[in-house]
């Protein structure tokens, strides 16, 4: 056969012979005297292979250099193992790629705008384990692009962790009866209000995107609008308390 029948005969393509010829791959067997490459049955049979070994992911180099000299069954076995191995931990990273697809499609519909930067962030998160990625969609520009530039991954998740204990802290403060502005409240308001300045960079100016972050709950995860609707009004009482006793006007820089 030439190339072109070739090619033909076994559903591929004649660019793909060619690779494998200067691969080193699928010499053709004969020449004709005009030099047109002849490829006799042997060489179909020997295609055959590679494609079969192609369909259960081997590379190129693998069939080249290992597994067509092989001379035991029990080595093709345990190639097979191998492959087997390596292809369950593909099946495993790519169904966890079609599960943050799925996420991805689901947050983007509650997105107003088409916005690819929040989109790699979402993908970030979840590629890293994160849960908390839906509140990305609710921040402005400016905090997005203060939250790249100040945190990486480890400081940005041990913000995350540092958040909840904090609100853990004020809902049994407020489960207990215990007055906000208390000592112990008066002590958890600074708590959160260090962890804000920490958060914002002590850039006043974020005040206000974090205010409406704050306000704005539609989309919110409902776990998070849970006990941050528990905890508001308790939070809020307890800052005052602490703001007065401290002499702080949290936004005296923002209005000047």
């Amino acid at each position: 056969m030439t190339v072109g029948q070739l090619a033909k005969h076994m559903n591929t393509t004649v660019r793909t012979l060619q690779y494998y010829d200067t691969f080193g791959l699928l010499t053709p067997s004969a020449t004709t005297a005009g030099g047109r490459r002849l490829y006799s049955a042997r060489d179909v049979v020997r295609l055959h292979e590679i494609q079969s070994l192609k369909y259960l992911g081997f590379s190129l180099d693998e069939i080249k250099e290992h597994l067509t000299s092989m001379e035991t069954p029990r080595d093709v076995a345990a190639a097979l193992a191998d492959q087997a191995v390596a292809i369950q931990k593909q099946i495993d990273s790519l169904t966890g790629v079609l599960a943050s697809i799925e996420t991805l499609r689901h947050e983007t519909l509650k997105m107003n705008t088409v916005n690819w930067s929040k989109y790699a962030d979402i993908v970030y998160l979840i590629r890293h384990g994160g849960t908390e990625f839906w509140f990305i969609k609710h921040f402005n520009d400016k905090m997005i692009d203060h939250i790249h530039t100040k945190f990486d991954e480890q400081t940005g998740l041990a913000m995350l962790g540092r958040f909840g204990t904090i609100t853990q802290q004020l809902s049994e403060l407020k489960d207990s009866g215990i007055a906000p502005d208390s000592p112990a409240g008066r002590d958890a308001a600074e708590q959160f209000w260090h962890y804000v300045m920490d958060f914002t960079g002590g850039d006043p100016t974020l005040l206000p995107a974090l205010m409406e972050f704050a306000a704005d709950r539609d989309g919110w995860d409902s776990a998070w609008k849970r006990d941050w609707e528990h905890i508001e009004d308790y939070m809020q009482a307890a800052l005052n308390a602490y703001f007065v006793d401290k002499g702080i006007n949290p936004f005296e820089a923002v209005t000047e």
